[in-house]
């Protein structure tokens, strides 16, 4: 749904990826059951956009012209239209453990590429008129898997934007792709990010690539780069890496690197590290998913890859402050034992408010089915719409 105020304040939405489905016809199925509902509790009288996640099973599965025609009847009859697709997950998501695997095929393989290339044929396809279209994907790779990698992911990416390129030629839509810094990859940091675009996407090898092998002009290279490849900007990830909310966009900003996505999260806090601290956490070290911990002592960053790590570190960690990467509703500022950076969330809902910093916002809570049963009291319908009214709430006060 489209939100304006005094700006345009673009697209918002919530991610599909909460709900579990690797099969066209379990995504279908999903949809169908909860966009009404969140529909009529959120947007009644006006269109209603879709985050839409594709595994790459269901993207072959949209490739049948009476599927496509079929899911593009239920998108008018249901006055529903997609914006934008989350491509980070190429496989299983729900249901299996998932770890690390979530990265996996990288940008290093070929089968990043042509599952990202479809998912962009797939959205010119969706994307109503004149509308922009936005895809996020994996920070490159896992940053245990970067060595000797980096060019190589930068040369993929590049072969990706080409094929935006022809893509906005032949079907006059403009798709971009959004990478997604996350804690423990190799795109994890705000300053690691600009410093990727600048030496590896932006850079004059990046331009006269982008010029052979599109046939662009080289001037028009440059700029297609900047109009094609940007960062979804996840808040749960910036906060648990004490980013700075205000610098980090304006460093962005400055870089020239764009932000086509802005996914709306909010992370587990312990503002102060107890003895109790591994026996209230125990409840969120599920097996899933990974959950990556940056602890703050002073000055000081210690990360760790995922939480078991980080509560084997008994009475080392008392006193020190820790983020971990758990999504949970952003509607909540405080749990049971600790707290949320749902502060971080409403500073950045503020400064967009001020100063839109991307055309699309897109809650994302996928942790739903492992969240523990007390936060889990509510139809997921309910929860998923009471999402959104917290952040239009936010966005026009």
């Amino acid at each position: 749904m489209r939100i304006e105020s005094r700006h345009d304040l673009g697209h918002l939405s919530y991610c599909t990826n909460i709900h579990a489905g690797e099969s066209w016809a379990d995504v279908r199925t999903s949809l169908a059951t909860h966009l009404p509902a969140i529909k009529a509790a959120s947007a009644p009288d006006r269109p209603f956009g879709i985050g839409l996640r594709l595994a790459a099973r269901a993207v072959d599965s949209l490739r049948d012209p009476a599927t496509l025609e079929d899911f593009q009847d239920f998108l008018a009859s249901g006055d529903y239209y997609v914006f934008t697709i989350n491509g980070f997950p190429y496989g299983a998501f729900h249901g299996q453990t998932v770890k690390e695997n979530v990265y996996a095929p990288d940008w290093s393989k070929p089968e990043r590429l042509a599952y990202t290339n479809a998912l962009a044929d797939l959205l010119a396809t969706l994307l109503p008129h004149g509308q922009f279209g936005s895809i996020s994907t994996v920070p490159g790779t896992f940053k245990p898997w970067v060595d000797g990698r980096t060019e190589l992911i930068a040369d993929r990416l590049l072969d990706h934007v080409a094929h935006l390129v022809d893509l906005e030629r032949r079907t006059g839509r403009t798709i971009a792709l959004a990478l997604e810094p996350e804690p423990c990859c190799m795109l994890e940091t705000i300053a690691e990010t600009a410093a990727f675009f600048n030496d590896q996407l932006f850079s004059k090898r990046a331009v006269d690539r982008l010029a052979e092998i599109s046939g662009l002009a080289r001037g028009d290279a440059e700029q297609a780069l900047r109009r094609h490849v940007g960062v979804c900007y996840d808040v749960c990830h910036a906060a648990v890496e004490y980013e700075d909310p205000a610098a980090s966009i304006a460093a962005l900003r400055a870089a020239g690197i764009s932000i086509p996505k802005l996914q709306l999260s909010s992370a587990l806090r312990i503002a102060d590290v107890t003895g109790r601290t591994a026996d209230d956490l125990r409840p969120f070290d599920e097996p899933v998913y990974l959950h990556q911990v940056i602890e703050r002592r002073g000055d000081q960053l210690h990360r760790f890859a995922d939480l078991p790590e980080a509560l084997s570190r008994g009475s080392a960690s008392i006193g020190s402050e820790w983020r971990v990467h758990f999504h949970v509703p952003v509607f909540l500022d405080q749990l049971k034992d600790f707290g949320t950076t749902q502060f971080f969330l409403r500073e950045i809902l503020a400064l967009h408010a001020a100063d839109p910093i991307s055309p699309h916002l897109e809650v994302e809570t996928y942790t739903w089915d492992v969240l523990p049963d007390d936060y889990r009291n509510v139809a997921i319908s309910t929860a998923i719409a009471r999402e959104l009214d917290w952040v239009t709430g936010q966005l026009l006060t």
